[in-house]
């Protein structure tokens, strides 16, 4: 397994080597000026530079961001919708900040929608979407081992979401969807640790190795267990973070 140099260090996304500047350069244009700004608010969530329960400071994060206030609002909008922070008339907004008793609740629910999931997702995938969701999967695997946090964590969550889409259940994606991202910070502050990290690479290669096979009883369980490891892997983060800052009192 590879070994993180640095248990708290998030790097910065790697680029691709085989796209030149100018394609990735054109891709981001054509994206709405408010989805960038919601991209951009939203990595800083994840990654706690805006941390739970902080306020957001609107004219500091324009000009961090280089935006003006109108499409900086509608990127709030967005997020609001993600369930990543609230928005106070006349106060400004806020990043969510869930509690234990929360996220434990909100993954009980989404492991049960990730089974059932992966259960249709045997049965109905196409095999174009199944070698998608495998190579999905070997770029993961780049990113993991280039101790690329935030770029494995995003493909991590294209591939769920790809295996939830490939069911082909229309209410059942867009339920999984809106739970998902209201656990977004949670998924991705839950492997920051070295051990736990390589803990969810074993579980991917089960999952992918169970769709593969189209096996849907063992896929269903799996998607389900690796929920509840989730659960436990943000648990363990939260003790050690405590411990740190007793440790830093």
């Amino acid at each position: 397994m590879v070994k993180s140099k640095d248990l708290q260090k998030t790097p910065d996304i790697e680029k691709p080597t085989s796209r030149k500047k100018s394609e990735q350069s054109d891709e981001i244009a054509a994206i709405p000026l408010a989805q960038q700004a919601a991209n951009q608010i939203r990595d800083m969530i994840i990654q706690d530079h805006l941390k739970p329960g902080e306020w957001i400071r609107e004219h500091a994060l324009a000009g961090q961001l280089n935006v003006s206030r109108t499409p900086l609002r509608e990127a709030l909008k967005m997020l609001e919708l993600e369930g990543l922070i609230r928005l106070f008339p006349n106060r400004g907004a806020v990043v969510t900040e869930l509690t234990v008793e929360e996220v434990r609740e909100k993954l009980e629910v989404l492991a049960v929608l990730e089974s059932l999931g992966g259960n249709l997702a045997c049965q109905k995938a196409s095999d174009a979407e199944i070698a998608e969701i495998r190579a999905l999967h070997y770029e993961m695997l780049a990113a993991f081992s280039r101790e690329n946090r935030l770029e494995y964590f995003k493909l991590n969550q294209r591939i769920h979401l790809a295996i939830v889409a490939a069911s082909g259940n229309s209410s059942l994606i867009e339920t999984h969807a809106r739970i998902n991202a209201q656990l977004y910070r949670v998924r991705f502050q839950s492997n920051l640790q070295n051990a736990l990290w390589s803990t969810a690479i074993d579980e991917h290669e089960q999952i992918m190795s169970a769709l593969v096979k189209r096996d849907s009883k063992a896929l269903a369980l799996l998607m389900q267990n690796h929920l509840g490891q989730t659960f436990l892997k943000f648990s363990k983060n939260l003790e050690i973070i405590a411990a740190q800052k007793q440790d830093a009192g």
